[in-house]
């Protein structure tokens, strides 16, 4: 009977703290507010304007569209790219969204929603150097010069792949594409969605075969490891948006800006 009592009374808890904590499917609603974790340094799909401090970007009109559905507004919360799962899994956010890439590092800490982008690792140069940076044995040589931004996917593929050249790591990810451009570095390498995105606003680098990059991998969205319904809602909206032109229009509406 005692045994009994004691089970009872452990279940009644469980189902006490649920309906307290519950899912963010319904917190989310209740709040009126989706808090998203973005590193705001990575065009075209999270953009923190610095004398502003206001967003922009392709996942961030895709924030607004998720947080929308949910009657909500999205709250965005400064991250860095090697402590956004950890900020993640703290519960200073619902959710991670920027063109986070996929990986089973982050993946131990997260969960990931449906993917809505497959990309990749690959070279962006000054336009005169295009021909001489096609592979990596091309970039991996003494006196070549690879600069990488920290904490993220780009350093790991450049540390993993980088051991002759000269590997150094730039702090600020909105400017680190000037020292290519001015003469410091000579290769950066990292996703080809960026590259086609930074050639473009810089007429003075160009992207190295971004269709058929060094490595594989997906974007998504990063959520809460232990919320399996919210994971569910959201992998439903990666769903419709990415099939009823919903994260094509917002694509479009962002490579068409003018150049800043």
């Amino acid at each position: 009977m005692a045994d009994g009592t004691a089970a009872k009374r452990t279940a009644d808890s469980a189902a006490n703290s649920a309906a307290v904590h519950g899912t963010l499917l319904d917190r989310v609603p209740r709040r009126g507010v989706l808090r998203v974790c973005t590193t705001g340094d990575y065009r075209p799909f999270s953009h923190r304007d610095a004398k502003t401090g206001a967003y922009t970007g392709i996942d961030i009109s895709m924030a607004g569209n998720l947080a929308k559905s949910l009657d909500a507004k999205p709250k965005f919360t400064a991250t860095t790219w090697a402590k956004l799962v950890d900020d993640l899994a703290a519960g200073r956010c619902d959710i991670g969204m920027g063109g986070v890439s996929v990986t089973l590092e982050r993946a131990r800490k997260a969960a990931f929603s449906e993917p809505y982008l497959t990309d990749g690792k690959t070279p962006i140069v000054r336009c005169e150097d295009e021909k001489k940076y096609q592979t990596l044995d091309d970039i991996d040589r003494p006196g070549v010069r690879v600069v990488v931004n920290p904490g993220g996917t780009n350093e790991a593929f450049a540390r993993a792949h980088i051991k002759r050249a000269t590997l150094t790591v730039h702090p600020d990810n909105t400017t680190i594409f000037d020292e290519i451009i001015d003469g410091r570095a000579d290769v950066m390498m990292t996703d080809a969605s960026e590259t086609r995105y930074q050639s473009k606003i810089h007429p003075e680098l160009c992207a190295v075969h971004p269709d058929k990059p060094f490595s594989f991998s997906e974007k998504a969205y990063a959520l809460p490891r232990s919320d399996a319904q919210f994971k569910s809602y959201v992998d439903q909206w990666v769903h419709l948006a990415t099939h009823d032109g919903t994260y094509r229009k917002y694509a479009d509406e962002w490579l068409a800006r003018p150049v800043e």
